[in-house]
């Protein structure tokens, strides 16, 4: 039992380590690439709310023509 919460701690301390790593080497995105990451991010979420728009409306204007 104490073997096992032994390397269940173990694991999770080497988790935090990565983590921590990351953390270091991540930087702020300069003004260019926040621009661009949220203009994909924007035109993913218009392209997503079409494609569901879309669906919506066929499942819900189809059945009257039908």
């Amino acid at each position: 039992m104490k073997l096992d919460l032994g390397k269940k701690l173990n694991n999770v301390k080497k988790k935090l380590n990565e983590y921590k790593r990351v953390l270091k080497i991540a930087e702020k995105p300069g003004r260019e690439e926040f621009l661009m990451s949220a203009k994909v991010t924007g035109a993913g979420t218009v392209l997503i709310g079409t494609i569901g728009l879309t669906f919506y409306l066929v499942a819900n204007l189809l059945p009257q023509y039908i």
